[in-house]
């Protein structure tokens, strides 16, 4: 009883695992839908500015108008459905090196000049009768070097607007190229005042940043293990 509950939950997620794999078999990757994003969701159900009063016939036609259309209006993104363009230049490199070293030594020296009273009568000596001496010695070397670099762009849509005034960005994007579909992801918190007169913002002035670059398709499957052998990995001792 107890392998049939523990295999059917195994035996359900393969199925559906392989179910996902399904998209591109024989054909390209499937590409998401633009009306069933967030993103569209944003842009067609914006949320409504507070009704102006009523405007002058000279200050409707003047250049110096704060509507959006005017020409010295301020054309960043600052409400929900705005676009606002974000610039991923990441090139971090970290290294660290551990050394350790570690050595003990012991010695126990038992003597016995008699027993219970009795002088030594055997031809054997009884000093000492024990003799103890133990050493020990550790020595361990480690060293990682990890280096990313990445230099992208992609166009973000402003979904909420916080309590606060800071702005809820998210973007997607995605490109096929033959069988393989490569997917770019960013989502976070940026504040009005740090984006740019060019209406772009850099990764990095962006709070909670959630950025995924990779993809699916025929080449994504192969450089990936079985997902037998990651269930076996993940359950097996060793």
């Amino acid at each position: 009883m107890f392998q049939r509950v523990f295999l059917l939950p195994a035996a359900i997620a393969l199925i559906v695992a392989g179910c996902a794999r399904t998209d591109h078999l024989g054909r390209p990757p499937s590409l998401t839908e633009p009306r069933e994003t967030t993103e569209f969701a944003a842009m067609t159900s914006p949320i409504p500015d507070a009704p102006a009063g009523p405007q002058r016939p000279e200050q409707a036609a003047s250049l110096w108008a704060g509507q959006r259309q005017s020409l010295v209006s301020d054309r960043r993104a600052a409400a929900r459905g705005d676009i606002l363009t974000v610039v991923i230049q990441i090139d971090d490199r970290a290294e660290m090196t551990n050394t350790s070293s570690r050595g003990r030594g012991g010695s126990d020296n038992l003597r016995i000049q008699s027993l219970a009273g009795l002088p030594q009568r055997s031809g054997t000596p009884m000093d000492p009768a024990v003799q103890i001496s133990s050493s020990s010695q550790h020595r361990g070397t480690g060293q990682t070097a990890r280096r990313e670099r990445m230099t992208l762009r992609v166009a973000a849509t402003i979904i909420e607007t916080l309590p606060n005034g800071v702005l809820h960005i998210q973007g997607t994007q995605e490109v096929r190229v033959n069988f393989e579909l490569r997917e770019l992801t960013v989502s976070g918190f940026v504040r009005p005042e740090d984006i740019g007169r060019n209406n772009e913002i850099a990764y990095d002035r962006i709070a909670g940043a959630r950025i995924s670059y990779g993809g699916r398709g025929q080449i994504s499957d192969m450089q990936q293990p079985r997902y037998g052998q990651q269930v076996a990995d993940m359950i097996l001792p060793y």
